[in-house]
This record gives C-alpha cells, structure tokens and sequence, in this order.
C-alpha cells in the first residue's frame, strides 16, 4: 500500500483548499446512504403520510437535494460544484422499523461529488428526525457511508 496523505493540508501544517486547476474535467458520480431507525408507530406515520407536518419523504427528498446543492458553503474547504443531477430515494424498511435513504450526485467537473451526496444523504435523514422528533425522539440515524464514486484520476471506487 503506498502512503497515504491528507491533501487538505499544505506542507506546514496549515488547512488549505486543495488546488483542482490542473486537473482534467470529467464526469463524476457518487452515491452515497444512510438510515433511520423509530418506533413502528412512527414508521407509520410517516408511511401514511398523515404526520402533522405533512409528506415526511417528500420533503426529505427535498431537503436532501437542496443539502447537496449547498455542501460548498457547509464544509469548510469543500469546492463549491455545478452539479447536473441529484436524486434522492427514500425506501421504508417495516422488518426494521427504519427509512433507508440513498442519493446519487453527478457533475462535470475537476473534483468529485462524494461530499455532495454525503451530506444529501445526512440531511434527508435529519429533515425525517426533525419531522417526526415530536412524537419519537428517540429515533437513531446511522450507516451513512459512500457507496461508489466513478471519474477522476481515482476512477471507479465501489463499496465492500
């Protein structure tokens, strides 16, 4: 295995934004996922769409998309990216009382997307927790990880 650096900081130490500039524009695309665990009842709620504030997913998925598109401004050193898609699922697991949330972020660019999709899938999963949190606090997110990322000079990278 060679040696692996952190690239965010420069030679003295000091945090930095990684320069892209010489790097070659390519497609890229990560996906990433997390989940939600709660309480049956809660599980139902949020299923029927009945909950009081209204279609709990649907603004998840929302919420989700707007974080991705965001992710520049909320992670310090993190570019700023003309993204060209993001998708976000939402899939109600009954057997574990959870909601799986999965996003794929693609853009044309120098750096990849991994961050986008991250935080996607973290705000999806927060907006259900802050919808549904008056009636189940307990609720716990967790599992959220990269699935894949393709393009760049690191090329495709898939999940074990």
């Amino acid at each position: 295995m060679t040696k692996q650096t952190l690239t965010h900081f420069d030679p003295a130490g000091q945090a930095h934004m990684v320069d892209v500039g010489g790097k070659t524009e390519t497609a890229r695309i990560a996906r990433a996922a997390g989940s939600i665990y709660m309480q049956p009842e809660t599980l139902a709620l949020i299923r029927s769409g009945s909950a009081k504030k209204g279609d709990v997913l649907g603004i998840a998925r929302i919420a989700a998309i707007q974080a991705a598109k965001r992710t520049g401004e909320l992670i310090p050193l993190c570019h700023p990216i003309a993204l060209t898609r993001v998708a976000a699922e939402f899939a109600v697991d009954e057997a574990n009382s959870a909601v799986h949330c999965e996003v794929t972020a693609e853009c044309f660019g120098r750096t990849g997307v991994e961050m986008e999709a991250l935080t996607a899938a973290s705000v999806g999963l927060l907006t259900i927790y802050d919808m549904a949190k008056a009636v189940d606090r307990g609720m716990r997110i967790g599992n959220i990880r990269l699935l894949e990322k393709q393009g760049g000079k690191s090329g495709h990278w898939l999940a074990e």
